[in-house]
């Protein structure tokens, strides 16, 4: 058995950024072990487990395979033979696919530090580059969002979404996937882009590459005023700055469609 930690955490130190939340993935185990070892299994679609004491998760290596359409159309195969590069292989973009192997299931401690990296992460994040870690980033339409969301994140730092990453996206939205997304999934992403430091830009991003269209249509209509678009993402920007809560962040987005209202009733009165 073999326990790495993995994604964010393994991401946010090489980037010197806080850590807020753990993740592991444990190779080379079973269910049975698992939970003999005191973990409490969550989740219905794939074995993941809370730590006893830290409540941490802990989840099988897995592969998963799309059969469906949406975020959920995917059957999911966790089990002992599964490597650790095959589970970080599914992961989105590759500064969120690099582990670092821990000393045991109740001991987090690093045993060398060295950053396990089969995607080239560590060189996106030297070159500040948000990249898919495989073509298989087209088959989830919530990657679209997610992409957004980092680089709403990361922009103050100078990221960018590679090209062939960006193309990838516009696939997604131009495929009618985003479709079959939740509304819990899409206010679940929307919401925690809309409280980084740059919410503007994740909101820019999904209009430029036609994303609003299925669920935020008023606000992708109000937008194509220019003026109203630059408008709002200054003052999304600005909130970003000063650190505007939620309510006040969405209201200022929202400002979009009653700015857009007024603006159309005095074109048409005039």
């Amino acid at each position: 058995m073999q326990i790495y930690l993995v994604g964010g955490a393994v991401r946010d130190q090489l980037l010197a950024r806080p850590i807020k939340d753990k993740d592991f993935v444990v190779v080379g185990a079973t269910v049975a072990e698992m939970l003999d070892a005191g973990f409490q299994q969550v989740g219905a679609d794939f074995p993941v487990f809370l730590h006893p004491s830290s409540h941490e998760e802990y989840a099988l290596a897995r592969t998963e395979r799309k059969e469906g359409l949406g975020y959920k159309g995917f059957s999911v195969h966790a089990s002992p033979d599964v490597s650790l590069k095959e589970d970080l292989q599914r992961r989105d973009l590759t500064i969120n696919a690099m582990a670092v192997e821990v000393t045991s299931l109740t001991d987090d401690t690093p045993i060398n530090g060295d950053v396990i990296d089969y995607y080239g992460g560590m060189a996106d994040i030297d070159s500040k580059t948000l990249h898919h870690v495989s073509d298989a980033f087209s088959e989830d339409p919530l990657r679209v969002l997610r992409t957004a969301r980092f680089y709403s994140r990361y922009y103050d730092l100078g990221f960018v979404i590679a090209d062939e990453t960006l193309t990838l996206m516009r696939q997604l939205v131009d495929s009618g996937e985003l479709a079959h997304l939740s509304a819990e999934r899409i206010w679940q992403e929307s919401s925690r882009a809309t409280m980084q430091l740059s919410p503007q830009v994740y909101w820019q991003q999904l209009f430029e590459i036609g994303a609003l269209t299925e669920y935020f249509a008023p606000l992708h209509e109000a937008w194509t005023n220019t003026q109203i678009r630059e408008t709002v993402q200054t003052a999304l920007y600005f909130a970003g700055q000063m650190k505007l809560n939620l309510s006040q962040r969405w209201a200022l987005l929202m400002s979009s469609l009653n700015s857009f209202l007024f603006t159309s009733e005095h074109t048409n009165e005039t």
